[in-house]
């Protein structure tokens, strides 16, 4: 914390308008002046603080590197809280690596992977749960993901689990004051007031909870797999999808014998799209393995997208496929492919056999697709619309702590119910207090910040 640090912001995948390299620290201004030239001569020491100033970055023995902007930034009203400089230079990727090494050859040490927005969380600006939506927001893969790390960065989740650790501590204290001086302070009846306050915030944890899977969603896109008999027109599906051709199609049954992956966008939304081996007997083993992984697949996705070939009559693979559809638990959606030729199967024929919606679909011209996307908008996005008003939890780790939250207050619930003393509420009240601090940082472990801070980009 108390060396001055530095680091390229921008994208070094190739050349660019323009790049910035970031300071941060005690020293941040001192040393930017160092390999700073302004035509007037003024220093970047002297200048007001949120001000930008026009020069030449130099290198350690006084040669220009480039011409650029630098902006001074004085803490404590900074994105680190400390005093920060940005040179923002030309894109190139060597002339910003020349500019950083000038400046680690002024006095600054290289940046660690995470280790602005760490001192940001560390000086009290902003909370971890905070932090890990900024990670969130920068690998954000749709609008939904955007939005939903954006209400996190605000402090909207922050703010509700505040709200119940100051109600937590209010009831703990006011029940070890009466436990320290039972003369001048009583609890009689106290677990019903007490109860009242448990039930309303084991409610709001639960409602976090449950929107934990819908954010998982909305940061990693929906895990879906294309199902199907041979020449079903599996892979025709995935290339109308991706709007490439991805997977090779022909009329040799079994051509598909491993899992095809892309990542698509429908509306906004993010679908993980996987292309899996058609399902038949067979004594192909390179084929049988395909079909084994199909059926993996098919039980750990959010999303089926069975297709049938409407022209063939249902055969025994796929009532197979109809029973693994039915165990995997999946939202799964029926397309009756090759509508446009003669069709031995209608829609009812299939919901007899499984409760899905069906679409009359042919991945050949695309027909139905507008109604496969008004599906997928109606269940997918619909909740996550809702994120205006609902903060959606997208991190596995904050899903776990608000589970152990919620069941330290099933605790208590449990202990006033039996009649159990109060001093025994104190101590599941405490265990709900620490798991949502965990979430804010307020208890954290050095070994747990390291590793979520590893996980950042540089220069951020």
């Amino acid at each position: 914390m108390e060396d001055t640090i530095a680091a390229i912001s921008t994208n070094l995948s190739g050349p660019a308008g323009i790049g910035i390299i970031r300071v941060s620290g005690e020293d941040a201004i001192a040393i930017a002046d160092r390999i700073f030239l302004s035509p007037s001569g003024k220093k970047l020491s002297d200048a007001p603080s949120h001000t930008i100033h026009y020069g030449r970055a130099l290198d350690a023995e006084g040669n220009v590197c480039d011409e650029c902007l630098v902006s001074v930034m004085r803490a404590p009203h900074t994105y680190t809280r400390e005093d920060v400089a940005e040179f923002n230079c030309h894109g190139g990727v060597l002339v910003q690596k020349k500019v950083l090494a000038s400046l680690i050859a002024a006095g600054a040490r290289p940046a660690q992977p995470g280790e602005f927005t760490r001192r940001a969380f560390l000086n009290g600006r902003i909370d971890l749960s905070q932090a890990e939506a900024v990670m969130d927001l920068i690998n954000a893969k749709n609008s939904w993901a955007v939005r939903a790390s954006v209400d996190q960065l605000d402090g909207r989740l922050s703010l509700e689990l505040e709200q119940i650790r100051d109600g937590i501590l209010d009831h703990t204290a006011r029940i070890e004051a009466a436990l320290d001086d039972p003369e001048h302070m009583e609890l009689d009846h106290y677990g019903i007031i007490l109860e009242k306050d448990i039930t309303r915030w084991k409610q709001k944890l639960l409602e976090l909870i449950r929107g934990a899977d819908e954010g998982r969603i909305l940061k990693e896109g929906i895990r879906t797999v294309i199902l199907g008999r041979t020449n079903a027109g599996k892979s025709s599906l995935m290339n109308l999808l991706s709007g490439a051709d991805r997977a090779i199609v022909t009329d040799v049954a079994g051509t598909t014998r491993d899992i095809l992956e892309e990542t698509v966008m429908v509306n906004g939304l993010s679908l993980l799209l996987m292309d899996t081996a058609g399902i038949r007997e067979t004594d192909d083993v390179v084929e049988k393995i395909g079909v084994k992984k199909a059926w993996g697949a098919a039980k750990d996705a959010d999303l089926i997208l069975y297709v049938i070939d409407a022209s063939r009559p249902l055969e025994e693979e796929d009532y197979s496929i109809i029973r693994k559809v039915k165990s995997s638990g999946a939202f799964c959606i029926t397309l009756l492919n090759k509508s446009d030729l003669e069709a031995r199967l209608t829609e009812d024929d299939i919901r007899e056999q499984l409760s899905s919606p069906v679409i009359s679909f042919s991945a050949r011209t695309g027909d139905g697709m507008d109604e496969l996307k008004r599906i997928l908008t109606e269940k997918f996005a619909s909740g996550a619309v809702k994120a205006n008003d609902q903060v959606i939890i997208t991190n596995e780790r904050h899903k776990f702590l608000l589970m152990e939250a919620e069941k330290s207050l099933e605790n208590v619930e449990k202990s006033i119910q039996d009649g159990l003393s109060e001093d025994f509420f104190t101590i599941d009240l405490m265990g709900a207090y620490t798991s949502l601090g965990k979430i804010l940082g307020k208890e954290i472990e050095d070994d747990l910040a390291d590793r979520i801070f590893s996980k950042f980009c540089m220069g951020k």
